[in-house]
């Protein structure tokens, strides 16, 4: 495995990547809890401050801009009030001549609300759609990925599970990303992992793992994980895998055979929420700059680390993954 050093992280300045997938909005509402309602066995929230910022796909967009690499995206919104704002806040990101999100007007922008007391989440709320997108969108949607499939070096998929990556749509975008020589990372979402057949890794943590190979993974042994990855990836066509496991770090099978383990920076943990969309940042940015799969899985290691010690949805920069090292 690659010793990471700042020569690393200072090529990922080159990596174009496309992002694509599930765009959404996410809306912090931070505050205090002090007392129960006198209503209902609930926390009465004094609500302090409030925070906009892109996720799913937009946290992917926002994790790559972080890291100095450069993101492209081809997402989805609705005809509402969010859909300027959420265009508006990756403006920064994917500069001023990005070409804006695919709208539907018939579509509601996903939301996702959660409320903060102190550092705990206390509720969110999920505003979205699940079903797949209309005829006219779908297209729009691929002449998009066509346009700027030629002009990146790897791709991201960010699948939540909202109408966006369909089978069909996966399989076109393998093929298409195939033909340019293209490596393509998934987050997955979902049991059928079939639909991401020809992916160059896909990035499940251990209970995504679990309901793809409908097997119970709770306490399992490295051993485990890595035999029940492998059947996965064989009988689901998919030619590497990097298995997160929170604070048991990542394990990484490849093509060729290899099990690679990488230990989790020991540090305390305050929200998950965001960090698979900065590990398939980090890969994607790694093959996109010709890295290679062992340093791309080292730098996403570190780099969830850093985003699980802040709280909400967080990006991690290079300086932050060198100051975590001592470098």
């Amino acid at each position: 495995m690659p010793r990471l050093t700042g020569e690393y992280l200072e090529q990922l300045k080159t990596a174009k990547v496309l992002c694509v997938g599930d765009l959404m909005l996410d809306l912090y509402i931070y505050g205090q809890a002090t007392r129960l309602s006198p209503e209902a066995p609930v926390p009465i929230v004094a609500v302090r401050r409030k925070a906009l910022m892109p996720g799913g796909l937009g946290n992917v967009v926002m994790n790559l801009h972080s890291l100095g690499a450069i993101p492209m995206a081809v997402g989805v919104v609705g005809g509402d009030q969010w859909a300027p704002i959420l265009t508006g806040l990756l403006a920064e990101a994917l500069g001023a001549d990005a070409p804006p999100p695919i709208e539907e007007p018939l579509r509601p922008t996903t939301v996702k609300t959660r409320v903060i007391a102190g550092i705990q989440q206390v509720v969110r709320f999920d505003e979205e759609s699940e079903s797949p997108l209309s005829k006219d969108a779908e297209l729009r949607h691929r002449m998009a990925v066509l346009d700027l499939l030629p002009s990146c070096g790897a791709v991201a998929c960010s699948d939540y599970g909202k109408g966006v990556l369909t089978p069909a749509f996966c399989s076109w975008l393998m093929a298409r990303a195939d033909e340019l020589k293209l490596a393509v990372v998934v987050d997955p979402k979902g049991a059928d992992f079939g639909r991401y057949r020809g992916a160059t890794l896909v990035t499940p943590n251990r209970q995504e793992l679990a309901l793809a190979a409908s097997e119970d993974l709770n306490g399992a042994s490295a051993e485990k994980l890595i035999s029940v990855g492998r059947k996965v990836m064989e009988r689901d066509g998919l030619r590497n895998l990097l298995i997160t496991r929170s604070e048991d770090g990542m394990t990484l099978l490849t093509s060729d055979g290899q099990n690679l383990h990488f230990p989790a920076k020991a540090r305390e943990v305050f929200d998950v929420s965001g960090a698979g969309d900065t590990v398939v940042a980090a890969v994607s940015a790694c093959l996109a700059a010709g890295l290679g799969l062992a340093a791309g899985a080292e730098i996403a290691t570190l780099a969830a680390a850093v985003v699980v010690g802040k709280v909400g949805t967080a990006t991690a920069s290079p300086a932050e993954i060198m100051d975590s090292l001592g470098q």
